[in-house]
């Protein structure tokens, strides 16, 4: 595939990326937009793990997981609808906002273990099975809520910074991976990726944290050192992100998760750094660590 072409695609993402949080930023009410989007998308990356899944044997019932990631992610409309009915989410209900997708994801567990007792014929495949749907239900299902509620934390900032930063370390890793990479930092995963390159994402996931921080809403005195903090973690992660479904391709022997997006791959291979990082991105903001 060309550079042009995956110019030219890029280009269209993150039009369409700005598009639909400048949509969302315009309604009353965060995550409305946002949130039917991640639901499909959830359903597309749960059917592409699923695949890679079959691949090496795990053979959940399709229908049934990839159902059940997508009700986890759906499961947030509780919290992001709520005002519709006049009133803001209540802050005291004992469930929380989190509660939500967590109980989603324990009773689709829960389903996982029922499909199988009623498929169940013999003996060897029932316990990779339920582990293959509980593997979907918390990488895609769980992990793709959080990126939810950074939305709903404050503003678009929590959820632009995260995107910002993970894909600025994935830039900088390539860049300065070609130039300067001399040292394999994982040869039987990924052989493209080097030490030198992991230290010049790093750097630019660092210096993108500060500039998308600074420019979208924080000062000097609320920035302190969170930036380098948020930046050098979240960047860290999502680089650890992308290995991590490169081992999941590495074990199914391919080398994209799904081709329907020429150039790019599938939509895990998109989002498999943000997904990854979406868990210490919410951390560092629930916990005050960054602010905006």
């Amino acid at each position: 595939m060309n550079l042009v072409w995956r110019l030219f695609l890029g280009t269209v993402f993150i039009a369409a990326l700005v598009a639909l949080c400048w949509a969302d930023a315009r309604l009353a009410h965060p995550g409305m937009v946002l949130l039917p989007v991640a639901v499909a998308l959830s359903l597309l990356a749960a059917d592409e793990l699923w695949q890679l899944g079959a691949m090496r044997g795990l053979r959940p019932h399709r229908g049934t997981t990839l159902a059940t990631c997508a009700a986890v992610v759906a499961s947030n409309a509780v919290v992001v609808y709520w005002p519709l009915g006049g009133s803001s989410y209540p802050p005291n209900c004992s469930i929380g906002e989190l509660g939500w997708p967590l109980a989603a994801a324990a009773l689709g567990l829960m389903l996982a273990f029922a499909v199988e007792m009623r498929r169940y014929r013999e003996p060897g495949a029932s316990i990779a099975n339920v582990a293959g749907a509980a593997l979907g239900i918390v990488y895609v299902g769980v992990f793709m809520s959080l990126l939810v509620h950074l939305r709903l934390l404050g503003g678009l900032l929590p959820l632009v910074s995260l995107v910002a930063v993970v894909k600025s370390c994935d830039i900088g890793a390539y860049t300065f991976g070609r130039l300067f990479g001399r040292h394999k930092m994982s040869p039987r995963i990924s052989p493209g990726k080097t030490l030198e390159g992991a230290a010049g994402g790093i750097a630019l996931a660092c210096l993108a944290s500060y500039l998308a921080l600074r420019s979208l809403g924080s000062d000097e005195a609320t920035l302190g050192l969170g930036w380098l903090v948020y930046g050098a973690t979240v960047g860290f992660t999502g680089m650890m992100g992308d290995l991590a479904e490169s081992l999941l391709k590495r074990d199914a022997g391919v080398k994209d998760s799904s081709r329907w997006m020429p150039g790019f791959g599938g939509v895990l291979d998109v989002l498999d750094s943000i997904l990854f990082a979406a868990p210490v991105a919410y951390l560092l903001w629930a916990a005050g660590v960054v602010r905006g």
